[in-house]
C-alpha cells in the first residue's frame, strides 16, 4: 500500500469528484506525491506541520490505472509518484489526522 496526505478540503473535493488531480504542489511537480507507511510521519512533519486537519488515504497501487513510479527524493530514498489522476476507487482506508497541541499529526498505530 501507498499513502497520500490530503488537506481536509482536498479530501472533500476528491470525494465529490471521485478523482484527485493533485494538490497545488503535486500539479507544480507534474505528479501526485505518495509515501510508504514508514515515510508518512516525516512527510506529515515536513510538508503539513501547519496544515490543520488532514486525511490520510491508503491507496492500493493495483487499483490505479497506471502504476506509480518509484523515484529518488528526500535523502535519495525512493518515493512513489503517480503521473495520472488518482481514482477514489483506489483508496482502501482513510484516517482523519487532527493535530495535537504540539501541532503534530498523530499517525495511526497500525502504520508504525
Amino acid at each position: 500500500m501507498i499513502y497520500k496526505l490530503l488537506r481536509r478540503a482536498e479530501w472533500e473535493a476528491f470525494e465529490a469528484a471521485a478523482r484527485f488531480e493533485g494538490s497545488a504542489a503535486d500539479r507544480a511537480d507534474g505528479f501526485i506525491h505518495f509515501s510508504t507507511a514508514s515515510q508518512v510521519p516525516e512527510t506529515a512533519a515536513k510538508h503539513f506541520a501547519a496544515a490543520g486537519e488532514l486525511v490520510l488515504a491508503e491507496v492500493d497501487p493495483a487499483r490505479l490505472g497506471s502504476p506509480p513510479k518509484w523515484e529518488p527524493s528526500r535523502g535519495g530514498r525512493l518515493f512513489p509518484h503517480l503521473y495520472a489522476a488518482l481514482p477514489l476507487s483506489a483508496v482502501t482506508r482513510t484516517w482523519p489526522l487532527v493535530p495535537g497541541p504540539d501541532g503534530r499529526h498523530p499517525i495511526p498505530e497500525d502504520l508504525l
